[in-house]
């Protein structure tokens, strides 16, 4: 199962996971995005919100019924604003925290009889979280965002040391600077040229099918293969801080 599967990051990783033979249930708010990729890929649709219980209720509900789940891959999430901590907007806190945290915690809480299910007739069965290099260092702007994926983050690490003994891998994958047009967008109220600014004179920052390909990847190794975290930035970007604009060149 894959959450945030109706663009980006989420719409890769279903595209990716299909090509390798995966059957995938493809889960977002939004249900005619959604509709389009089982078109196309053969991924199985369902639309809910899980930031909802009753939403994530009736999505383990319906994954029960639909066979075995061998995977959850946690990609939904976002940010919004740039403020300063001091200036930062409680509501937006409040969202972040919400769909990057505690829908994780709702999701996997409901799918772990499942995941069990499938790591006992199948030899194991896989948690994996989309985070960000945001989880692990601060920025000036970022204190919300830091701190929910940090959350998230901490929610992974902790699954891995509470699932200790049991068939089951924990990975998080954590992507630096991804040319994903919308979830920059949508941090920055829809203000389409402060986004365009955020890539301008980056040389091949990473796509959504990079991260895709990580993901399928660390899901296909060898069942006794974990791959605890797996931290992953374009070249251009050496650290969070750190990012050259402009053709890279080697020096002279």
């Amino acid at each position: 199962m894959v959450t945030g599967a109706s663009s980006g990051i989420g719409e890769a990783t279903v595209r990716a996971l299909r090509a390798t033979g995966w059957d995938v249930a493809a889960v977002a708010r939004r249900a005619d995005r959604l509709a389009a990729l089982e078109s196309e890929t053969g991924a199985v649709a369902f639309a809910a919100d899980l930031t909802q219980a009753t939403d994530v209720a009736a999505l383990a509900a319906w994954l029960a019924e639909s066979g075995p789940v061998h995977a959850l891959v946690q990609v939904a999430g976002g940010a919004r604003g740039t403020d300063r901590a001091e200036d930062g907007k409680s509501e937006d806190w409040q969202w972040m925290f919400d769909v990057n945290v505690l829908a994780a915690q709702r999701t996997v809480a409901a799918l772990l009889p499942l995941l069990r299910r499938a790591a006992a007739s199948d030899d194991h069965a896989d948690l994996l979280f989309v985070t960000s290099t945001a989880a692990q260092d601060a920025y000036p702007g970022g204190a919300g965002y830091n701190a929910a994926k940090a959350g998230e983050a901490m929610l992974a690490h902790a699954l891995r040391l509470e699932l200790n003994g049991e068939p089951i891998r924990v990975v998080e994958v954590a992507p630096g600077m991804v040319y994903t047009p919308e979830f920059t967008l949508n941090r920055l109220g829809g203000d389409a040229d402060a986004a365009a600014k955020v890539y301008a004179g980056v040389e091949k920052p990473l796509v959504a099918e990079d991260v895709a390909d990580v993901i399928a990847y660390a899901l296909n190794a060898p069942g006794h293969v974990n791959l605890d975290l797996i931290t992953m930035r374009p070249v251009a970007q050496s650290a969070q801080h750190l990012l050259a604009r402009g053709p890279l060149r080697v020096r002279e």
